[in-house]
């Protein structure tokens, strides 16, 4: 029914300038979605739009029914997901205000619903490949729609989910920044396994919101964040606008 969804985090609670159409409360064998599905249009381009955080902002990522909203996505017969998520910047290029188009992922999160093979009624275990957790083909048309609107944007990097909500540690960071991780986020996972395994094309779209911790003088403020998320988030929305008609 629709080509693209967009699966919105922190700071995208609305995407400024789009048409509400409809929206779907949906239901689904793996329970509630966080929010309603809005159909929304976009420069003539129609599209989901799903908050993983809820309407208004208030599921913490360890908390998000991830299974729920991929599938419901699913029956509604989108092809791709592209979501957003605010992040740390940890790798020397990822400073605060930049946008990345991540090609890696490394999961650190543990106690989440992570796949649908889980042994329940119905389920046929599965082991999906994941050696790129966000598909190349998708993560060309974001770089190429960054291009047409002139957005400057870090192509790669590898993403690190952590828990959450509380931000890391300093010790955890530098930990991170070890195993190659570039970016810091609480959502990633389990969404592009999930996404995976239902066929679906998911590349990601981070706003690095932050230096992680230890990376600058002081602590991380929300004041901080929001300022950064005030200023960037337009970017973000001007970069999807473009992929939509691509």
């Amino acid at each position: 029914m629709f080509e693209t969804a967009i699966i919105g985090g922190t700071g995208l609670g609305v995407i400024s300038g789009a048409k509400l159409i409809e929206q779907r409360e949906m239901t689904t064998p793996y329970g509630a979605l966080s929010a309603a599905v809005q159909v929304i249009e976009i420069d003539g381009a129609r599209c989901a739009f799903l908050q993983r955080h809820g309407l208004p902002h208030h599921i913490p990522p360890h908390r998000i029914n991830y299974r729920a909203n991929l599938w419901a996505l699913r029956e509604l017969q989108v092809r791709r997901v592209i979501a957003v998520n605010a992040v740390g910047g940890i790798g020397t290029a990822m400073s605060a205000g930049r946008i990345a188009i991540p090609d890696q992922i490394v999961d650190y999160t543990y106690g989440r619903e992570h796949t649908f093979s889980d042994g329940e009624t119905g389920s046929v275990l599965e082991h999906v490949d994941f050696t790129h957790p966000y598909t190349p083909s998708l993560r060309a048309v974001l770089l190429e729609a960054a291009r047409r609107v002139r957005v400057e944007v870090v192509d790669g990097g590898v993403y690190g989910a952590t828990q959450g909500p509380r931000l890391e540690s300093v010790a955890e960071i530098a930990r991170m920044a070890r195993d190659g991780c570039d970016l810091v986020g609480m959502t990633g996972m389990p969404e592009a396994g999930l996404a995976r395994e239902l066929g679906l094309e998911y590349a990601a779209l981070c706003l690095v919101v932050n230096p992680a911790a230890g990376l600058a003088p002081g602590e991380i403020t929300m004041d901080d964040i929001r300022r950064v998320i005030d200023s960037g988030m337009g970017r973000v929305q001007t970069l999807l606008a473009a992929a939509l008609g691509i």
